[in-house]
């Protein structure tokens, strides 16, 4: 088992051995695309920990349905939380950039209204027939219109997610929760640095709805706070549906709360990890890329590096 009092000696060495194997990894997965077949297809769940990734980590690449397919595949990652504009852009919604703001937000409203879920199967169907699961999707719909909020649940459901993402706050929760319950899903709300003021609650959020989840962000919560995540993991593991994870320097540290390198910052992912697998907790482990990209490297690549330093920790 892997303890807490070595979790910072440990991120080094899984980082220089995940450094190792990233070029292996993504060959094979390009080599394993030109093949084919079910065999072929992406798995990231190690010692029941299912390891995956919001699409946001990707965000300074091409992000059709169709990129995003292909990264899933380049770092074998299985389940994803899937930026909303993603899967709107898949079945067809109006750009924004063509009209001016408030003609072009009225237009995506009535499309939103008026787009058959037919469309969001499709989009379900191309990534379940390759082996990638959407669990989430991020609509952020908190200040959409009633219409348009059952909508995205509609959806979500479509593609397979178990439910819909925002970020924390009283009102989104509230209202949301709302939703959830008539849609019998999810409202799963993220957290940034909210954690941080010393009278936040995530209880208190949670109390408004049962079908309010948490969408950890463990990360933001260890920059802002100095605490150790797993405190919070142990107390609300059963309203925990799924952890953004990244590796930010301490809230004492120079600097201080800031996104590094895996295996390069203080956040202790090893042992957040090893609670999950050792209890067996239903938690999707999501990885959330926002440090800089290093010099000749790109989001993917630097994304199966993080893949990689997970299955060190959990195999």
């Amino acid at each position: 088992m892997i303890r807490t009092k070595i979790h910072k000696s440990l991120p080094s060495i899984i980082a220089e051995r995940a450094s190792m194997v990233v070029a292996v990894v993504i060959v094979a997965a390009l080599f394993r695309g030109c093949a084919g077949g079910k065999e072929d297809q992406p798995g990231s769940s190690f010692n029941g920990v299912q390891i995956g990734a919001i699409t946001y980590s990707w965000r300074g690449m091409p992000s059709s349905a169709e990129d995003v397919l292909r990264y899933c595949r380049e770092t074998g990652i299985s389940s994803i939380e899937l930026m909303g504009d993603v899967a709107e852009a898949f079945a067809g919604i109006p750009p924004l950039h063509a009209w001016p703001e408030e003609e072009a937000r009225k237009r995506q409203r009535e499309w939103r209204l008026s787009v058959p879920m037919e469309k969001y199967m499709d989009l379900w169907k191309m990534f379940n027939d390759s082996g990638v699961q959407i669990h989430i999707v991020k609509f952020s719909p908190a200040q959409w219109s009633d219409e348009e909020i059952d909508y995205a649940f509609n959806a979500a459901r479509a593609m397979g997610a178990k439910g819909v993402s925002n970020e924390i706050g009283h009102e989104a929760c509230i209202r949301l929760g709302r939703f959830a319950e008539k849609h019998d899903m999810f409202a799963i709300f993220h957290n940034h640095g909210q954690p941080g003021d010393p009278d936040f609650n995530f209880e208190e959020f949670l109390a408004y709805s049962p079908k309010n989840m948490l969408n950890f962000d463990v990360g933001h919560y260890f920059g802002a706070t100095g605490k150790h995540p797993n405190d919070i993991i142990g107390k609300l593991h059963h309203r925990i549906f799924s952890i953004h994870l990244k590796d930010k320097t301490a809230r004492d540290a120079d600097p201080a709360d800031t996104n590094m390198p895996w295996g390069e910052g203080d956040t202790p992912i090893a042992d957040i990890l090893t609670l999950i697998r050792d209890n067996q907790w239903p938690i999707h482990c999501d990885i959330e890329l926002e440090y800089e990209i290093p010099e000749g490297s790109d989001a993917v690549k630097e994304t199966a590096r993080c893949v990689e330093y997970c299955r060190e920790i959990l195999l």
